[in-house]
């Protein structure tokens, strides 16, 4: 593949514009988890009231990522996610408004976080499942590759413009950028025009979240692999993001933990390039593959936690959450039908943030009745496992490419 190719997906118009449209709302995004960090602690200067605006955000989206899925596969994905932005932008101006003028409490940020993470369960699904439908199945590797690209540098970038705004003009004038993003990323989805897809009767919402089930648990690659993600999200976030801290800081010290952090996210930069070029055959296979090398910084904060070690682990942990990110995107778009597509994310998603709560509350206390070495050792070792345990199934390993040539999938559970 050439570096024309890999560029081919701007061409497209619709693509083009919906790219743009990303681009601005997760540089928004990317700045606002600072600023609004900050504005609590600003308000509260309690660590505790930060975890309640956070899990504010957490929950409602959980809990209606379902819902979501069913709103983004019976209506235009492109008007859900117009109105979820304009909602977006809402939410984030108030909460900028409030904060601005010093009328801001504790219960208020609470709630409009919460709104703001309900508007994310609805627009998620619709903005996962439009790729498809904007550029030619030939060109959904190199898409998603820049996607992806721009996702992980804005990732690197967004936190410290983020923080910049905050010293500068403070908290609340920097979530005043996040609302005028939101609306600026729905005004350049205007010009997007999607494929007109084949209306289909209607049906009451509890049917269709269980049509969506029974597609879900019939499609044996789907649900083996968002079960294993369920464990694997669990063990990252509860020994990379709740023990990882706490051993760096009395190893390679907190700046240390930032380069490893930052290694993290250019292994993933890396991989997005490479991924612009070369051809991923055989999606979850290698995926799964890729995702086990995941747990070597785990091993490594375990066993000898020096600067050099966890920054090269990182940097490939990157990379092979990055080929893994890319193969599950190819698989999900190349082998279910566009009206299902938005509830298999929705079902996708669910099941894989829902048991990240438990990584975050239980790895502490492991940590303090075992030793942290002992606990992120077993996870890492565990996690490796899990990707062996999921590659056992052959819908998994064996999961092919399909052309452009190919016809449209059939559905089943071993395709």
């Amino acid at each position: 593949m050439t570096w024309k190719d890999a560029a081919a997906p701007l061409r497209e118009r619709g693509f083009a514009w919906y790219f743009a449209s990303r681009f601005t709302n997760t540089l928004g995004s990317t700045m606002a988890n600072i600023a609004l960090a900050f504005a609590v602690l600003d308000l509260t200067d309690s660590a505790s009231a930060l975890g309640q605006v956070l899990a504010a955000h957490t929950i409602p989206m959980i809990l209606l990522l379902l819902w979501g899925g069913v709103i983004s596969d019976r209506f235009p994905r492109t008007l859900v996610l117009q109105v979820s932005n304009v909602a977006s932008a809402a939410s984030q101006g108030f909460l900028a408004f409030l904060v601005i003028t010093g009328t801001a409490e504790l219960w208020m940020l609470i709630v409009l976080t919460a709104v703001h993470g309900a508007v994310s369960a609805i627009s998620f699904p619709a903005m996962a499942s439009m790729v498809p439908q904007l550029v030619p199945r030939s060109q959904l590797q190199p898409a998603n590759a820049l996607l992806s690209l721009t996702r992980n540098g804005l990732t690197v970038l967004g936190p410290t413009t983020g923080a910049l705004l905050v010293v500068t003009i403070g908290s609340g004038w920097a979530l005043a950028v996040d609302a005028a993003m939101w609306l600026l990323s729905a005004l350049l989805l205007l010009p997007v025009r999607m494929p007109a897809r084949d209306k289909k009767q209607s049906s009451s919402t509890i049917a269709e979240l269980r049509e969506g089930w029974q597609f879900f648990w019939s499609t044996t690659w789907l649900w083996a692999v968002v079960l294993g993600f369920g464990a694997l999200n669990m063990i990252h976030n509860g020994a990379l993001f709740t023990l990882g801290p706490v051993v760096a800081q009395d190893t390679i010290g907190r700046q240390g933990w930032g380069y490893v952090l930052s290694a993290e996210a250019l292994g993933l930069l890396a991989m997005a390039v490479v991924l612009l070029r070369v051809p991923l055959r055989r999606p979850l296979f290698w995926g799964m593959i890729a995702i086990a090398l995941a747990g070597l910084p785990m091993i490594i904060l375990g066993v000898d936690p020096t600067l050099v070690a966890l920054v090269v682990s990182a940097f490939v942990a990157g990379a092979g959450i990055e080929v893994f990110s890319m193969g599950w995107n190819l698989a999900m778009q190349e082998n279910i039908d566009d009206d299902m597509l938005s509830r298999a994310y929705s079902y996708d998603a669910l099941g894989s943030f829902v048991a990240m709560p438990i990584g975050q509350l239980a790895w502490g206390p492991l940590g303090v009745a075992f030793g942290n070495s002992r606990v992120l050792v077993a996870s890492g070792i565990a996690y490796a496992a899990i990707c062996a345990l999921v590659l056992c199934s052959r819908s998994v390993r064996d999961l092919p490419r399909r052309t452009a040539e190919d016809p449209d999938p059939a559905l089943t559970g071993t395709s």
